[in-house]
């Protein structure tokens, strides 16, 4: 059975390589005449639209009266078959982003897109890494050579891993930037990186879109080279591209049960398994966690602003993971969670969010509540 389109509840049977040209689809929108720019725009390709973030990009925008397109691949990793949640206002079509024809057949019309669409955490093991560029970068570069034939604004899904290790500033030395901790320390349980210069403790601080780039895993990599493939794109036609890095986002409709999930739907997922939430290296590793709708939001203002740049997505307000484990924990009414003190090579000790450049030229600040957000979280439905 070939993979449709779906528009609300009507769906047409989307044709695989060797039927195109053969039957026809129809993809035309009529374009609302509105004050708002999103709605005047027309309309939005939003890919990785029925994911955790994307979907919830899909709803803010339908709720702005826009014109709303999806592109997903509905992987297997992320999805067991179509989520109950897809908002029928919008168009969907299931097929990959590496696929040339069908993304040029999605971009007919369009006059923004939001790419969302990703394969998202640190997976399984070093295996992955194929799959990972493969749909990450690969994907990314499709998008965008089709989109240089009609470029039009861009707003790409970032994430703050590209940073590596946060901000560090050493009360001797100033900002110092260290290496990536060592199993030997780690395993001796020195969770903290040293000053490279002197060995002295440091101190955290928030990074600012303008800190270095240094990604620490494979993820990560393929996020970086996302935003490069995505710079040489608006350098090259003129387009107006956005860069927005997620920090740590939780909420609503989160993959459970995977390795490729967040930490906080980890913890969520082993409270519902009726299971003690287990806190890797101390509990004290520095994050800030966003909630979903602020993400969704931030997509949405990056949007209507038409600008371009790099900006930090992020509740300004960091929080330890053992914070995390506790607050959920308790408003799921589970065990206290337990500090195991193991580790994982890749992952990094703090990083949280400036999220300066964001309020002043985007206009963004995130307005649920790290406690609000965790009531929430703790019985919200996941997938």
């Amino acid at each position: 059975m070939f993979p449709p389109y779906i528009v609300g509840a009507r769906r047409e049977w989307h044709p695989p390589l060797w039927l195109r040209g053969r039957c026809s689809v129809d993809m035309s929108f009529a374009l609302a005449a509105c004050e708002d720019p999103l709605i005047r725009m027309g309309t939005v390709l939003v890919t990785g639209g029925c994911g955790f973030v994307g979907s919830h990009v899909v709803d803010e925008l339908i709720a702005r009266g826009t014109s709303v397109r999806v592109l997903d691949l509905l992987h297997p990793l992320a999805h067991d078959g179509e989520p109950g949640y897809l908002n029928p206002g919008a168009e969907y079509v299931f097929g990959d982003v590496r696929d040339a024809e069908v993304v040029a057949r999605c971009l007919d019309g369009v006059d923004a897109v939001s790419h969302q669409a990703s394969m998202v955490g640190l997976g399984a093991d070093f295996d992955d890494v194929a799959d990972y560029v493969s749909h990450n970068d690969f994907g990314t570069a499709t998008l965008l050579r089709e989109l240089a034939r009609r470029p039009v604004p861009l707003v790409l899904a970032g994430s703050m891993v590209v940073y590596g290790e946060g901000r560090y500033r050493c009360l001797e030395h100033g900002l110092v930037r260290p290496g990536p901790r060592t199993p030997e320390r780690l395993a001796a349980g020195e969770f903290d990186p040293p000053c490279p210069t002197c060995g002295r403790a440091l101190v955290p601080e928030s990074i600012p879109e303008d800190a270095p780039l240094d990604p620490r895993n494979v993820y990560a990599a393929t996020k970086a080279q996302q935003e490069a493939l995505c710079a040489a794109f608006a350098r090259e036609t003129g387009a107006a591209v956005t860069a927005l890095r997620y920090h740590n986002v939780y909420g609503p409709r989160m993959p459970r049960d995977t390795p490729y999930a967040g930490v906080a739907s980890i913890f969520r997922s082993a409270l519902q398994g009726g299971r003690r939430v287990r806190v890797f290296e101390d509990g004290q590793q520095l994050r800030d966690f966003v909630h979903v709708r602020d993400v969704a939001a931030a997509n949405v203002l990056a949007l209507d602003s038409g600008g371009a740049g790099t900006f930090n997505v992020a509740s300004g307000e960091p929080h330890t993971v053992g914070e995390l484990a506790a607050e959920v924990s308790a408003a799921f009414g589970g065990m206290e969670p337990e500090t195991t003190g193991e580790y994982r090579l890749g992952d990094v000790r703090h990083v949280f969010a400036s999220t300066g450049r964001a309020a002043a030229e985007l206009g963004f600040r995130a307005q649920v509540s790290f406690a609000e957000g965790m009531r929430e979280f703790a019985t919200a439905e996941l997938r």
